[in-house]
């Protein structure tokens, strides 16, 4: 763990060449280090979301979450933002991975990097996360409860489609955090991936937490589980340490 952090907004390059702002935190050492990429969930680019960011700083690593609602709503409140982009369907899949790219290439960039990129993401953003470690070259892979990613999404979320197909593409180690008491994704899901992955050969490690639902990482929100979230904060950060250190 580091005490000296710098963490602020930036502007990086997204799907398309679009601007995109962003949260970097950082140690201010030379250390050569890690990135994590944070994809923020559904509610948006929030404080809780940024607090996650400078955790990870904190424990070592680089890390930007960039705001996928840049295009749609810039500079809005971060529950405007979302009731906005869920009105248009949710954030296309192309477009994220571009953005996620982005971030990643510019976590790469930077002067103490040591060039091994994680993602991470909650809710929407675990499903985010998974489909990034399908469609990008990254190193590790953390799924928080992502739903939609073997059954189909509610026909308002018209931009997102199942993406199990995708699993023999899955280019890193995957963790996957779930809820026994959750039901998107429901414990029968996470059961249906766990075997693709399985079949696949795929490196992956899964969690299911009894009397844990959904967002029980959120310290915020009635369905905050400490013992739950904080096993699963030790085992996202024993994840990365196998697989961001060079």
């Amino acid at each position: 763990m580091t005490d000296e952090i710098v963490a602020g907004t930036v502007t990086i390059t997204g799907h398309g060449g679009d601007e995109l702002e962003a949260y970097l935190a950082k140690p201010t050492d030379d250390t050569p280090r890690g990135g994590v990429v944070v994809i923020h969930h559904m509610p948006g680019y929030d404080a809780a979301t940024k607090e996650m960011v400078r955790r990870f700083a904190v424990e070592g690593y680089n890390a930007l979450c960039p705001n996928l609602y840049t295009r749609e709503a810039p500079g809005a409140d971060p529950d405007d933002a979302a009731a906005t982009v869920r009105a248009s369907g949710g954030v296309p899949d192309d477009r994220l991975v571009g953005d996620v790219s982005g971030a990643a290439d510019y976590l790469r960039a930077l002067e103490n990097a040591n060039g091994r990129i994680g993602v991470i993401g909650h809710c929407s953003g675990g499903r985010q996360a998974f489909l990034s470690g399908c469609s990008l070259d990254i190193d590790a892979a953390v799924d928080c409860y992502g739903a939609f990613v073997v059954n189909d999404p509610p026909e308002a979320m018209k931009q997102m489609k199942p993406l199990l197909g995708l699993a023999p593409q899955l280019s890193c180690p995957l963790l996957g955090i779930f809820g026994a008491d959750d039901q998107f994704p429901s414990p029968d899901e996470v059961a249906v991936l766990a075997a693709e992955l399985e079949k696949l050969g795929k490196e992956h490690e899964f969690h299911t937490y009894a009397g844990a639902g959904h967002s029980f990482f959120a310290v915020d929100r009635p369905s905050y589980r400490p013992e739950a979230a904080t096993d699963g904060w030790a085992r996202i950060l024993g994840f990365y340490a196998r697989t961001l250190t060079a």
